[in-house]
C-alpha cells in the first residue's frame, strides 16, 4: 500500500511524530516536513522542512512514497534516502549518494547547541518539546547563528559518508532530559519492526469485501496511525481525529473510533470510550475535546455515548461488571446533566445552546437562533436513559433502574407531543418554540428509536430517507436536502456526506425494520470512499472528498458499514 503524503500523513501508533507534504503558506514553503502534533488544531506542527542535497550540496528535486513503513525519497538523477519512525518518539534516516538538509525556522527563544560530539539539540518553544539531532554515519554540519536571545535559524545537513556514500541519522523528539543509546538498531530492523506492528494492526481489522481491500488498508493504517500516547491531559492512548490539522479527539468522534475497535481490541476500544470520562467536570459535563495539551469546555458534544455503549456491549463479551461499574457513575452524571443545565425553559425537553453542542455546528435546525430544542437530541436521551436503566438493573441498583425507565418512556412521550407536526419531525427554539427553517437531516436521526416509535412515524421517517434526489444520492444521505434553499456542496453540515450522520441512520433505518435500505445506503457510501478516500465529508452530489481528507471516524465507519451491511 502507498499513499499520498499531500493528503495521508506518514505516522505510526502511539507517536506524535508526523510527516506531510505541505502547501505554501504564509512564512512556509511548499515542501516535505517533519512535524509533530502536539498541542492541538491551531497549526500543522512543521518542525522541519526536508531537501535532499547533490554530491555538491545543491538542493535538488524529489519525489516522496510513502507506505506504513517508510518513506522513500528519489530525485531524478537517482539519488534515494529512506525515512522510518522507528519508535514513538524517534525518526530515523538513511540515504544513499546524497545528503540531508533540515530547516527549523526558529520563533520565540528557540535554540540549538552541540549535546556531544555528533548529536546537537534543538530546543523548540514553539513545539514544547527538543529535538536531539544524531549523526549515525556521516558528518553533520550545522549552521546556528545566534541573535541576543535565540538562533537565527537552525539549518542541520547531514552528509554521506565519503567512502560508502552512505549517511544514516535520527531525530528524537523529549521534552525534558535525552539520554544518549548505547546501541542503535538497524535501519532495515527498525523498518522492519514497524512494517509487522502494521500489519498484526490489518490483520486484526474488521474484514470487508475483497474488492474494498485496498481502502481498507487505508482506513486501517489512518487509524493506527492517528493514535498518541497517554500523555498530558490524555488519560489513555488515544485515537486523533487526525494527524493533519485536526488534531484532538472531540467528545463523539471517540465513540465512533470505539466501535471499529471493539471485536478485535475490546481494551483499546474501552480506553477510546472511556477517556472523556476520565475528565468529566463535577457537573457531569464532558469536554468538547481534549488533546495532549488542554480541554475545551465552551461546547460539548450529543451525548450519543448511551446508544454506542449498548452497540459496543452486543459485540463484545469484554465489558462485564467492573467496566460496568466504572461507567454507570459518569454516565448517570452525563445524562442528569442534560435534563439539568440544558432544560431553559424547563419543559423536560433538553436543548441545544450552540450548533457545535450538536456536533451539526451550522446546520439549518439552528437557522432561526440558538438555544434550540431537536428531537435527536431527545431520542439520544431516551437511549441512554433506557441502557442505564439496563446497567443499574444487572448492578442491583433496582430502584434506580425503575427511575431511569420512567425517564426514558416520559421523554419519549415529550418528544413525539413536543417535535411531530404534520408528519414530519421539527426543531424549534427553546422558550418561544418557533420552528427553525431548512430541510435537515437531523431531524431523522430519531429513528434511532426504532420500533419505540408508534408505526406511522417509523413509516414517514423510512419513506423520507427512501425518497431518492431529497436525501438520498448516488453516494448515500446529505444532511441537508439536495433541493433546499440552504444546501451547499461543500457546506459543512449544510449538504456533505458525513460517515457518522450516515453510520447513525443506517442503525435507524435498520433498527426500524428496513435492513434492505441500510444495506444499499452503506453500499453507496463505502463505495463513495474506495473512490474518495476517507475525507472529513464529501460532496453528497459528485462523491468528492472535502476538508481533512485523512479523518479516522471516516475510515471506522467505512470499517464497520462495510464489514456489518455489506457482506
Amino acid at each position: 500500500m502507498n499513499f499520498d503524503l499531500n493528503i495521508v500523513p506518514f505516522s505510526r501508533r502511539e507517536s506524535f511524530l508526523a510527516i506531510s507534504i505541505l502547501p505554501e503558506a504564509q512564512d512556509r514553503q511548499q515542501g516535505l516536513y517533519l512535524r509533530t502534533v502536539r498541542g492541538g488544531d491551531d497549526k500543522f506542527g512543521e518542525a522541519f522542512h526536508i531537501d535532499m542535497l547533490d554530491e555538491s550540496g545543491h538542493s535538488v528535486p524529489f519525489k516522496a512514497e510513502a507506505c506504513p513503513e517508510r518513506i522513500r525519497l528519489e530525485s531524478p538523477a537517482g539519488l534515494t534516502a529512506e525515512i522510518c519512525i522507528s519508535d514513538r518518539r524517534t525518526f530515523r534516516v538513511r540515504t544513499r549518494k546524497c545528503g540531508i538538509r533540515l530547516t527549523f525556522r526558529t520563533a520565540a527563544y528557540d535554540y540549538a547547541y552541540q549535546a556531544a560530539p555528533s548529536s546537537w539539540e534543538v530546543n523548540s518553544f514553539t513545539h514544547e518539546c527538543r529535538f536531539m539531532l544524531t549523526a549515525l554515519t556521516g558528518d553533520l554540519k550545522m549552521e546556528v547563528p545566534w541573535d541576543k536571545i535565540k538562533s537565527s535559524y537552525v539549518i542541520a545537513n547531514f552528509l554521506p559518508d565519503g567512502q560508502s556514500g552512505i549517511s544514516e541519522f535520527a531525530i528524537e523528539e523529549f521534552r525534558t532530559v535525552w539520554e544518549p543509546r548505547a546501541e542503535w538498531e538497524s535501519f532495515d530492523d527498525a523498518v522492519k519492526q514497524v512494517k509487522e506492528e502494521f500489519n498484526q494492526w490489518l490483520d486484526r481489522s474488521l474484514p470487508l469485501p475483497e474488492h474494498w481491500e485496498e481502502s481498507r488498508e487505508l482506513a486501517a493504517y489512518i487509524t493506527w496511525s492517528c493514535f498518541v500516547p497517554a500523555e498530558g491531559c490524555l488519560t489513555r492512548p488515544a485515537m486523533y481525529m487526525s494527524k493533519n490539522w485536526m488534531t484532538n479527539i472531540w467528545s463523539w468522534d471517540h465513540c465512533f473510533n470505539a466501535m471499529a475497535l471493539v471485536r478485535h481490541d475490546p481494551k483499546l476500544a474501552w480506553d477510546q470510550f472511556m477517556i472523556f470520562f476520565d475528565r468529566q467536570d463535577e457537573s457531569g459535563l464532558i469536554p468538547d475535546f481534549i488533546n495532549d495539551k488542554y480541554e475545551l469546555w465552551n461546547c460539548n458534544k450529543p451525548p450519543i455515548h448511551g446508544w454506542t455503549l449498548a452497540w459496543m456491549m452486543a459485540r463484545t463479551d469484554y465489558i462485564k461488571d467492573a467496566q460496568l461499574r466504572e461507567v454507570y457513575g459518569p454516565l448517570s452524571k452525563w445524562t442528569k446533566w442534560w435534563f439539568r443545565y440544558r432544560d431553559g425553559d424547563r419543559d423536560g425537553i433538553p436543548q441545544y445552546n450552540h450548533g457545535n453542542d450538536s456536533g451539526w455546528d451550522n446546520s439549518t435546525a439552528f437557522n432561526n437562533g440558538i438555544p434550540v430544542e431537536s428531537p435527536d437530541l431527545a431520542a439520544f436521551l431516551i437511549l441512554q436513559a433506557e441502557l442505564l436503566a439496563e446497567i443499574a438493573g444487572l448492578l442491583g441498583h433496582t430502584e434506580e433502574a425503575t427511575e431511569w425507565r420512567r425517564l426514558a418512556e416520559g421523554t419519549l412521550e415529550k418528544m413525539i407531543s413536543h417535535f411531530w407536526k404534520d408528519g414530519r419531525f421539527t426543531a424549534c427554539r427553546s422558550g418561544t418554540h418557533e420552528i427553525s427553517e431548512g430541510d435537515s437531516l437531523l431531524l431523522f436521526v430519531p429513528i434511532l428509536l426504532g420500533k419505540r416509535l408508534p408505526e406511522p412515524i417509523r413509516t414517514a421517517l423510512l419513506n423520507g430517507l427512501r425518497e431518492e434526489g431529497r436525501f438520498l444520492t448516488a453516494n448515500g444521505w446529505a444532511t441537508e436536502s439536495v433541493n433546499s434553499s440552504f444546501y451547499n456542496p461543500d457546506g459543512y453540515w449544510r449538504g456533505p456526506i458525513w460517515a457518522p450522520s450516515t453510520m447513525l441512520l443506517v442503525e435507524g433505518v435498520a433498527a426500524a425494520g428496513d435492513r434492505e435500505l441500510a444495506e444499499e445506503v452503506s453500499r453507496r457510501f463505502c463505495s463513495m470512499l474506495d473512490r474518495s478516500g476517507m475525507a472529513e465529508n464529501f460532496d453528497a452530489i459528485t462523491g468528492q472528498g472535502l476538508r481533512d481528507r485523512a479523518f479516522t471516524w471516516t475510515s471506522s465507519v467505512f470499517l464497520i458499514l462495510g464489514n456489518e451491511y455489506t457482506n
